[in-house]
């Protein structure tokens, strides 16, 4: 026999790092689980097995039941069943069953019951202490037959318990009804639908409606015809990636990334961003760039109009908000001329991540009562000759321009030239949100001399305006934090029920 071994070093090619445990969950319905101890920890433990079904023998002295597992094994589980029996535990009593778990303080006592396990080779746990434990209990989210696990192999259940926390707003509570469908139907869509592209095309549809409606389908027989006598039909999703950190995508942009087949990315979209992505889908770099060589857009909307008649779901992933400055439009038109199924997941476009960045409000209502959103240059890579400069160059709205790194310069002479003060109030920032991000505060008198250390080749903006002469967040002076003490001394207190409430 030859045995080819792996070499020790990680390669780029491994698809699965090292995991600290194995998460395997254990059907245990109808099977006999010993616990052993009658306290709260125990009382938990015991719950959450009889809930999977389990018949949970509790084995503790009857001076050391809690009222929890008094109450519990009086109303009785969601499933499965609890028998308190008043005696010590003996090795014996672990023959032949499926679990065992165990309350015990004593490490003299604990040692003694991990050997009975070992000796019955019963799975073992001593409840909170790890140096006793063959298995681990994680945090949960119960959408049951979807059940989720959460472990830190022990190091820090703090935070397995706000990752639980993070999963529980994500998974609609109605998540749970969806899934038992799910499983009444599969034998029957698997007789009506050829495996591959008819099967995935069903499980797409219901997988889409259950995460975006509280109700069940009613004409589920008529969808699996419905798919099964026509070609799977291709769509393009138009997905906002935002600035790069990808704890700022909406929850409808990651179900779209999971659900493509293939993503075709703009080179400012971060790679935390695509680690979202279903694992499968097909990934196509069609960057455009100032100052580099670039995917021209007919050949993107050909890309995209391609993959959409093979049947596939196309997500062209842009950083920011596709509808700004993005040339979406142009894609939406092309898409529909050729009756191509299209959608739009918004994002967050750089303006309001560089307002988020510093705290400044682009509408602070004591500065401006506007903002606008405008193109640093035109096709020919100038300044637009029909921008209403005039307009622009009003302080008490702020102007923030996209795409404006070589144009700079220009822009300031427009608006000095409108009468524009060089005081005004003015930010530069490039490649915001990102690990290289630059930020430049000044004047716009002293703009065209601070963005030449700025590269040619990044995504720059520029913000005008009144509404940027808030300081930045940590840097509010000692008088506004005074004053807003004062305003909250001055304040009325808060209603009873108001407190009750929060």
């Amino acid at each position: 026999m030859h045995i080819v071994s792996p070499p020790p070093s990680k390669s780029r090619y491994d698809r699965m790092a090292p995991l600290a445990v194995l998460p395997v969950f254990f059907g245990l319905q109808g099977k006999r689980v010993i616990a052993i101890g009658g306290s709260e920890p125990a009382t938990w433990k015991i719950e959450l097995l009889a809930a999977a079904g389990a018949h949970v023998q509790v084995l503790a002295p009857v001076t050391e039941w809690c009222d929890e597992l008094i109450a519990l094994a009086e109303t009785g589980a969601s499933a499965g069943t609890i028998s308190l029996v008043d005696c010590h535990w003996a090795p014996s009593d672990l023959s032949g069953a499926a679990l065992a778990v165990a309350d015990i303080e004593d490490d003299a006592e604990a040692f003694a019951f991990t050997e009975a396990a070992r000796a019955a080779a019963v799975p073992y746990n001593v409840i909170d202490r790890p140096e006793f434990c063959q298995f681990q209990f994680g945090s949960i989210v119960n959408r049951s037959p979807i059940v989720v696990g959460i472990s830190t192999n022990g190091a820090a259940p703090i935070l397995g318990q706000a990752v639980r926390r993070r999963i529980e707003t994500l998974l609609p509570q109605t998540l749970s009804t969806w899934a038992q469908l799910a499983q009444d139907i599969r034998g029957k869509v698997m007789a009506a639908l050829e495996p591959g592209p008819q099967r995935r095309a069903f499980w797409e549809r219901f997988t889409e409606r259950a995460f975006t409606t509280q109700s069940e389908p009613v004409h589920l027989d008529d969808e699996i015809a419905a798919i099964a006598a026509a070609p799977p039909a291709g769509r393009v999703t138009l997905v906002g990636a935002g600035p790069g950190d990808a704890d700022l995508l909406t929850i409808k942009a990651v179900r779209a990334l999971q659900s493509a087949d293939v993503i075709l990315f703009d080179d400012l979209v971060s790679a935390e961003v695509l680690e979202l992505a279903r694992r499968e889908a097909k990934r196509l770099l069609v960057g455009k760039r100032a100052a580099r060589e670039s995917c021209r857009q007919e050949d993107i909307n050909a890309m995209m109009l391609n993959l959409a008649r093979q049947g596939k779901h196309v997500v062209r992933l842009k950083s920011g908000d596709p509808m700004i400055f993005g040339r979406a439009g142009e894609e939406i038109e092309m898409l529909e001329r050729h009756g191509i199924a299209v959608s739009v997941v918004p994002g967050i476009t750089a303006a309001l991540a560089l307002a988020s960045r510093l705290g400044v409000s682009l509408t602070h209502r004591d500065h401006a009562q506007s903002v606008r959103f405008v193109t640093g240059h035109s096709r020919q890579g100038v300044l637009p000759d029909t921008l209403n400069w005039q307009a622009l160059s009003d302080p008490a709205t702020t102007s923030v321009y996209y795409m404006s790194r070589r144009t700079l310069p220009a822009i300031v002479a427009q608006l000095e030239g409108q009468g524009m003060s060089l005081a005004t109030p003015a930010i530069i920032a490039g490649n915001v949100g990102r690990a290289d991000e630059q930020i430049w505060r000044g004047s716009l008198g002293q703009a065209v001399a601070a963005v030449t250390d700025f590269p040619l080749g990044a995504p720059t903006i520029f913000s005008v305006g009144d509404a940027l002469n808030r300081p930045p967040f940590g840097a509010v002076a000692g008088n506004d934090a005074r004053r807003d003490d004062e305003m909250l001394r001055l304040a009325p207190a808060p209603h009873p029920l108001d407190q009750q409430a929060s």
